[in-house]
């Protein structure tokens, strides 16, 4: 049996409070604040050995340049990327005029979102060793699937995901990797970074349309991942079941040492993005979601890293709570047998 301690992890230098920077997108961190109070009730005593915040490390470029451009890094981390921010989280529309944005409101520099968006990074590479060790780690936080090599896009700075996976590989902790991702948008990023690499299995789960595979501006977005699942509006009576067909396909292809899962909250009915309406899934079918994958995976005694991605508004904290609750309680008992 897996000693269970700290399973869940967050960390301070990685909490986004995007008004602070005048930025309007839905994207609240009181999803990771609701979901650590109702872990804190139901946990009691165990919380605090479950539960770990992680302390804030500097990302290293060594990381950051196994997967993106030096050209683009050197914008990132010399203060030079107040564009690429506008750009990410789309702040200005097809005529130029400001959306999603008041600049009257800011009272942060885009230059600590960035250090903020970095944070993020470290406590995911954090978390990806505390996953080989434990089985299983869940970060409050992360998920950065749209990240290209050259640039930042679909509020992804840097691709997170694939940077933990290249660090493991860099250091002989792992060879193979699966990303498994059900967040209502493609994993787009992902599947670029690691297209004709054998050695990291991609499968994506999401709306069959809308953003990024509808955007002409998103070539990369056509980038198939190695199982794409592509669920059309009105039809999420299928999800779970072309979800199970698609992890059945993968474990066929052969085992993986390690897997991340980017469990974007967004396919949930109440979530509030206008770019995640075509696919409205509910809260039973969301648990049943993530209750599938983290099964599949204890099956097999492959270590999982999970992280939060999408998610909007004020109820979809509740999608992670859920989950969180039924894997510390009931859920682990499957890990290590």
């Amino acid at each position: 049996m897996v000693l269970l301690v700290h399973m869940v992890v967050h960390s301070a230098c990685s909490r986004l409070n995007l008004p602070e920077y005048g930025i309007e997108v839905p994207l609240r961190d009181n999803r990771v604040e609701k979901t650590l109070e109702h872990l804190a009730d139901v946990l009691g005593d165990k919380f605090k050995e479950m539960v770990r915040e992680l302390p804030c490390e500097p990302v290293r470029r060594g990381d950051l340049v196994r997967v993106h451009s030096s050209e683009y890094l050197d914008r990132i981390l010399n203060g030079e990327a107040t564009e690429d921010i506008v750009q990410i989280y789309e702040l200005r529309d097809d005529k130029g005029n400001w959306q999603r944005y008041n600049p009257q409101k800011r009272v942060k520099p885009f230059s600590e979102l960035i250090r903020t968006l970095l944070g993020q990074v470290s406590v995911v590479i954090q978390a990806s060793e505390i996953a080989l060790k434990k089985q299983w780690c869940y970060v409050l936080g992360g998920g950065a699937h749209h990240a290209m090599k050259d640039h930042g896009a679909g509020f992804c700075l840097v691709n997170d995901i694939v940077i933990a996976i290249r660090r493991l590989q860099a250091q002989g902790s792992i060879k193979s990797a699966w990303v498994i991702d059900t967040d209502a948008h493609k994993g787009d990023g992902t599947a670029a970074l690691t297209q004709g690499d054998s050695s990291i299995k991609t499968l994506s789960i999401h709306m069959a349309h809308g953003w990024p595979l509808d955007d002409p501006a998103r070539r990369h977005s056509f980038v198939p991942s190695d199982i794409d699942l592509p669920i059309e509006s009105g039809e999420e009576d299928s999800y779970l079941s072309s979800l199970e067909e698609g992890l059945n396909t993968l474990v066929g292809w052969g085992p993986a040492d390690f897997a991340v899962v980017v469990a974007g909250s967004d396919p949930y009915v109440e979530d509030e993005l206008e770019s995640t309406q075509a696919l409205r899934l509910s809260i039973d079918q969301m648990r049943e979601r993530d209750r599938m994958v983290f099964r599949k995976l204890a099956e097999h005694h492959i270590p999982q890293l999970w992280l939060m991605a999408g998610g909007y508004g004020d109820a979809v904290w509740k999608v992670h709570a859920s989950f969180l609750e039924w894997a510390l309680i009931e859920g682990v008992t499957l890990l290590g047998n």
